[in-house]
């Protein structure tokens, strides 16, 4: 527990403190964090947030999926608000700063202006997101979609997690009653600022400070399926095989030099492989893989999933095989706001902080509030370009850079 006297004048140095803390909540063994969802680690960081909000002026309140808001009430008679934060959930063995950060950066920038210049003019709220990473559940964004009215009650009704255990039933556990549900979609909202670690190398190796993101990339997801005939190893020769696997690698390699060759922001990723029998001796007559594409026009995307189609098609035809090219996520580009991503120039410039412009290539609660709200989305480096596990790590200057930014960004817009 913190107490008023740790808490009390906050200033930029204490981002990093306050972080580490929040990484307490879900702290494995293997020094990674464990906040899935309706957790017990979830609900007591959210709680933790609560009071640490509480206890320094901030007005707060859960919605009824467990998003937690700290509101600084604006003087002027303006209703709408400035929403800032990021998300509190991790994936499985996850790393400190994903999202976490967001939150606490929020934090602290709403603290140091008030402790400044007094109470905004318009309202400042800092958001805890309940969910972005899906990792407990399959269903990503619970937190902003419900917020923007991309989801409700019924899009969670029948999901269940890897333990089978129902959606609305870890939601009831963790205090939200699916009965005493009310729609947590709100129309307030006049811009959301989320900032976040990079989860890439492009910050680190071009040696800027902050990233301004223009662009949230748009993903095209499928599962391939190949059918061969599985045959023994050592008495089918080579011209009458119907190789499953050979084809698989034909489309694999495929994939990798057209991405290079139709653009170099074009990104494509056959991530996970399932080969049946997967016996030594016998060949495959079965594959299936996922197919990963992502890029920030939505013209390049379907240019590149027209192109590799045909492909596949042609090329099982060709070698007596059929196969089948299921499409189970489509995610459209997002741009951030113009205005937003010139005022995030204006205030790297103001602070003496190097920038860079750049897509995400990772999905962020900011590509659900972009397509609703005017947004902007800001990174901070990641050494390495490593996320999603223990080993991330952010420098204490990088940290105390997103929140002088963030100062800024606010005092603007809810202060000037």
């Amino acid at each position: 527990m913190i107490t008023k006297k740790e808490i009390d004048d906050y200033n930029i140095e204490d981002v990093e403190a306050l972080v580490q803390w929040i990484s307490s909540f879900g702290m494995s063994d293997k020094g990674g964090t464990n906040r899935l969802l309706y957790s017990q680690a979830w609900q007591h960081a959210q709680h933790a947030l609560k009071e640490l909000m509480v206890t320094n002026g901030l007005i707060t309140s859960f919605d009824s999926v467990g998003n937690l808001f700290g509101k600084l009430k604006g003087t002027s008679d303006n209703p709408n608000v400035i929403l800032t934060g990021s998300h509190i959930d991790t994936v499985i063995e996850g790393g400190k700063y994903d999202g976490a950060y967001g939150i606490i950066a929020s934090f602290l920038a709403t603290q140091i202006l008030y402790q400044k210049y007094g109470l905004p003019k318009k309202s400042i709220e800092v958001v805890s997101l309940c969910e972005e990473e899906g990792s407990r559940f399959p269903l990503t964004f619970w937190g902003s979609g419900s917020i923007t009215g991309k989801y409700s009650l019924t899009d969670a009704e029948q999901i269940t997690d890897a333990n089978g255990v129902l959606f609305t039933s870890a939601m009831k556990e963790a205090g939200f009653d699916p009965l005493h549900y009310q729609s947590p979609h709100r129309t307030d909202i006049d811009a959301f600022i989320e900032m976040h670690i990079e989860q890439g190398i492009v910050l680190e190796e071009s040696k800027q400070s902050l990233g301004i993101v223009d662009h949230i990339v748009g993903q095209r997801r499928f599962t391939v399926q190949i059918t061969g005939e599985s045959n023994h190893a050592g008495t089918t020769p080579m011209p009458f095989r119907k190789d499953a696997l050979c084809l698989a690698s034909r489309y694999i390699h495929y994939l990798t030099e057209t991405a290079k060759r139709v653009d170099p922001d074009l990104v494509v990723t056959v991530g996970k492989l399932q080969v049946k029998p997967n016996v030594p001796n016998v060949i495959a007559g079965e594959v299936e893989f996922s197919l990963d594409v992502r890029h920030y026009n939505d013209n390049v995307l379907d240019h590149f999933c027209t192109e590799f189609r045909s492909y596949f098609s042609s090329s099982a035809e060709e070698l007596g095989m059929t196969i089948r090219m299921e499409p189970w996520m489509e995610v459209k580009p997002v741009a951030m706001d113009p205005k937003l991503t010139l005022l995030s120039k204006r205030t790297a410039i103001t602070n003496n902080i190097s920038y860079r412009s750049l897509a995400s290539g990772a999905g962020h609660d900011a590509q659900v509030f972009g397509e609703y709200c005017p947004t902007a989305l800001l990174f901070v480096p990641s050494e390495k370009g490593i996320s999603h596990s223990p080993k991330e790590f952010t420098k204490k200057e990088d940290l105390e850079n997103g929140v002088r930014i963030l100062v800024d960004y606010l005092y603007e817009l809810a202060y000037a």
